[in-house]
């Protein structure tokens, strides 16, 4: 009885160390660059900088799914807007604990992204 306790324990202790393994290969966004973190109604940072040429990664921490398009909520009202020189997003869908990127940005300039669900949901990118 007590090799077969052994034998399951030490299987046991394999399994969660392959999954330990499996789940942590690939799965730090904390690196990369560009990265703007969503909670369940709002972007944790609400603007962002970058450099002309790069991309923004857009990452979902919750189980609240998020739309993103281009506009800007403005008192209390949604307003879709495509601004020239910004990538082009209409109805982005980034699912719960999801991730989308938007870019290249190819322009300099000050451009608006927003989530039409979550009223006042704003990010504004400053593109240098």
């Amino acid at each position: 009885m007590s090799k077969k306790l052994f034998a399951i324990l030490g299987l046991c202790a394999v399994l969660t160390l392959i999954l330990v393994a499996c789940g942590a290969v690939g799965s730090d966004t904390s690196s990369a660059p560009n990265q703007v973190h969503m909670n369940a109604a709002n972007f944790v940072q609400p603007s962002i900088s970058i450099k002309k040429g790069e991309r923004i990664t857009l990452i979902d921490d919750t189980l609240v799914s998020h739309t993103i398009a281009n506009g800007t909520w403005e008192n209390g009202t949604a307003k879709s807007e495509a601004e020239p020189g910004a990538p082009q997003v209409k109805d982005m869908q980034i699912n719960s604990f999801g991730q989308g990127a938007i870019g290249p940005f190819t322009t300099a300039g000050t451009f608006h992204f927003y989530c039409p669900i979550h009223s006042g949901m704003n990010l504004t990118v400053v593109v240098q």
